[in-house]
């Protein structure tokens, strides 16, 4: 599985794939900021795309559908996920009658726990440190199947749906910023781009400073491990994906890190303007008004928010 992989066909076949899931992908709405009652400084034209309100909460279910789609149907899968990989992942077992169970960090909210359980999926919460051995225990001990929350060539070919969806409404955007944790959905989308013919779109993608592993993959070029930490759990996996991190060095332009503290402000400015985005979701937009991507000025932008699982008790944790 490299890079080379990932052509223009096979992600044109997989946004066919997407829109005709049975699952339900939808098209989500991409707004200029203008529109909107939010704050910006910078003097330049920025189109939002709304994947909070994508199926499921978050952009996730476009990958699984994809995934899914080229699985036996009736199998046995374990996967590993903070939360909206494993509610996406839950909500397709259910309507294909499979059998699924989600190994979960002990971080996650207990919410998100409670919900993925509600699909009929068993949950086992383990230290983040040791999601991927209980993973290897189910395949090997219980024969189940691994389907990757975002190390995987079928998801990532169902994340590029979304930078398919980009371009019907800015067709030759100047920068694209994109939200990062183990990296599909960003590889998904700069493959999409690049591979449509914006060579001199630039993409970024936003990491949490306290789980930064696509950072320092691009430092030490190849994928690497830390020990993650952020409040943004949805982008704290342990490690950065082999796949993602190859699609990334070959067309995103560069990774800018973010605060907790600037994920937290950011959460309070959207929902206070009407947009319920959860703490991974907003990073993009926390990047883009704390002044981290470079050369904005007069430039098509855009601004991908994507995902709004966030529940009341998670909300009352933040300021506003």
């Amino acid at each position: 599985m490299s890079a080379e992989a990932v052509t223009l066909d096979l992600l044109r076949e997989a946004r066919e794939t997407v829109r005709g899931s049975p699952l339900g992908v939808i098209n989500t709405p991409m707004i200029p900021w203008g529109q909107t009652t939010l704050p910006l400084d910078i003097h330049c034209n920025i189109h939002i795309k709304l994947e909070n309100m994508q199926r499921t909460g978050s952009f996730k279910i476009r990958g699984v559908a994809n995934q899914f789609a080229r699985r036996e149907k009736g199998g046995h899968f374990v996967t590993m996920s903070a939360g909206n990989y494993g509610k996406s992942f839950s909500y397709a077992t259910k309507h294909y009658g499979s059998k699924g169970k989600v190994v979960m960090p002990e971080t996650a909210p207990a919410s998100r726990s409670i919900l993925i359980q509600s699909f009929g999926v068993e949950v086992e919460r383990v230290p983040t440190s040791c999601m991927m051995d209980v993973v290897t225990r189910c395949v090997q001990e219980d024969n189940m199947t691994f389907l990757h929350s975002f190390d995987d060539l079928d998801l990532i070919a169902g994340h590029a749906s979304l930078g398919m969806e980009v371009l019907e409404v800015m067709p030759q955007p100047d920068v694209v910023v994109v939200c990062c944790g183990g990296g599909g959905l960003l590889a998904g989308v700069a493959a999409a781009i690049k591979l449509s013919g914006c060579d001199k779109t630039r993409i970024y993608g936003v990491e949490p400073e306290g789980a930064c592993t696509m950072y320092k993959s691009f430092i030490e070029k190849k994928p690497v491990g830390m020990d993650t930490k952020s409040i943004a759990s949805g982008l704290a996996p342990p490690f950065a994906g082999k796949l993602p991190f190859e699609l990334c060095q070959r067309y995103v332009e560069g990774i800018v890190l973010i605060t907790d503290e600037e994920i937290k402000a950011a959460v309070s400015t959207l929902y206070s303007s009407g947009l319920v985005v959860e703490a991974s979701g907003c990073a993009a937009f926390a990047a883009i008004v704390n002044n981290k991507i470079p050369g904005l000025e007069g430039k098509n932008v855009v601004c991908i928010l994507s995902g709004g699982n966030i529940g009341k008790d998670e909300l009352a944790n933040f300021p506003g």
